[in-house]
């Protein structure tokens, strides 16, 4: 067995038995086996024992481990990279079966080089938080960092590492609290760590790199647009939802095209209308109640359920209704009530694609009378997002005002142009 004299991040040329292969060495914590991420994007581990010999043909040098140890080339385009955490910047630990967090830029440096090849990055790591433990307040410091990079004559773009979860949550939150967007805003994830066979996550920070560079000032997701890796797809930040547990093409647009498929060889292709990059100077707006809640209708439901929500001085809900609109009679009944008391109730198709119309059936007719305010094709949780950001602001105050604001199209929340 040859003695292996190379470090995480080296790229070696290892000499087995029958081939040579190059590939960049990873952490590992199985003893005597030493894991290879290809030049395919694809991971390996090999044996010690099968390795004959080990050549070092570039050295990583561990000289960036703060934000100010960065080094910038003047030729290359900046980017604002936000490392919020979730699988994207994670790591296996096989001592605890778990994952351990990227947690520092010589970290990310080791398991995507290609980023700091590419361009220059400015990075910032405001927590380190699993998605689904995420509120208001992480959106809030997020948002913070976006608005300082978009203002920034140096960076040109931004890209957010988060988990899968609630991404597109925080995408929604991003396109109402980032006002006047005048670079792209690039949310990404992964489905797979970085140090596993078959990650997605590699392809997905290539695609969101070359789509924050881009010409296209929108807050987006990036990620497979298959389970292969043929393209990523650039979707909507407020017509987006996660719609598999485990693929790796987990988020798919919901009643409009993506706005582009993107390639790791940097080629774009748009497949429709969007905003230009322009000279804009970006507001931050990130006003938010968290007295909202999200409720699924479904057969038998208690209505009194509505005036919990009431009596814990809640603003607004969303309600997820049937078909095209509608509830039972006893919540109908529930419904005229709390609304008169001053609770703010939205409707949202529970059914995911289409639109609400409340015009159809008696039942939706009389729910509109009362003051039931149809969200159309809007998304579920873009709604919920949504009616936190405009019941935060004071001066919006006022059943007609809300309901001025919740139908007018604020970040492309609407698609005006599909039928029922």
């Amino acid at each position: 067995m040859a003695e292996l004299k190379f470090n995480s991040g080296d790229y070696v040329k290892l000499r087995l038995a029958k081939k040579e292969i190059e590939g960049r060495i990873l952490e590992s914590y199985e003893k005597n086996v030493v894991l290879l991420k290809l030049k395919s994007g694809y991971n390996i581990g090999i044996p010690q024992e099968n390795i004959f010999d080990a050549k070092v043909l570039k050295k990583f040098k561990d000289d960036d481990k703060t934000e100010k140890d960065v080094k910038f080339d003047d030729g290359k385009k900046t980017i604002g990279l936000i490392v919020t955490g979730g699988t994207i910047a994670s790591k296996l630990d096989s001592r605890t079966g778990g994952v351990s967090a990227l947690a520092s830029v010589s970290d990310f440096k080791k398991f995507y080089p290609f980023v700091f090849e590419k361009c220059n990055v400015k990075i910032k790591i405001p927590f380190m938080e699993l998605s689904e433990n995420m509120n208001s307040e992480h959106w809030k410091k997020i948002a913070v960092e976006c608005e300082r990079f978009l203002n920034d004559s140096n960076v040109d773009g931004v890209v957010i590492t988060h988990g899968s979860d609630i991404l597109h949550y925080t995408s929604a939150a991003l396109s109402f609290f980032l006002r006047n967007l005048n670079k792209p805003v690039v949310l990404t994830f992964s489905q797979r760590s970085i140090d596993r066979a078959s990650s997605d996550a590699e392809m997905n920070l290539k695609c969101a790199v070359e789509m924050a560079l881009s010409g296209c000032a929108e807050v987006m997701i990036v990620g497979h647009a298959t389970i292969n890796d043929d393209f990523c797809y650039a979707l909507s930040g407020t017509k987006t939802r996660k719609m598999h547990t485990s693929r790796r093409d987990t988020f798919k647009p919901v009643n409009i095209k993506p706005i582009a498929k993107v390639f790791v060889d940097g080629k774009i292709e748009f497949l429709g209308g969007y905003r230009p990059r322009n000279k804009e100077k970006v507001l931050l707006d990130d006003k938010f109640s968290d007295k909202i809640a999200l409720v699924k209708f479904y057969p038998g439901q208690d209505a009194e359920i509505l005036q919990y929500y009431k009596d814990k001085g809640y603003k607004g809900i969303i309600i997820e209704m049937t078909g095209l609109g509608h509830v039972n009679s006893d919540w109908i009944v529930k419904l005229k009530k709390i609304i008169k008391e001053g609770l703010v109730v939205c409707a949202a198709p529970q059914t995911i694609y289409g639109r609400l119309n409340p015009k159809v059936y008696s039942n939706g007719r009389e729910l509109e009378k009362a003051g039931v305010i149809y969200l159309e094709d809007m998304l579920a949780e873009t709604a919920f997002v949504k009616l936190g950001w405009v019941l935060g602001h004071n001066n919006w105050r006022g059943a007609d005002k809300v309901r001025e604001k919740m139908l007018t199209n604020i970040a492309g929340e609407f698609n005006e142009f599909i039928t029922e």
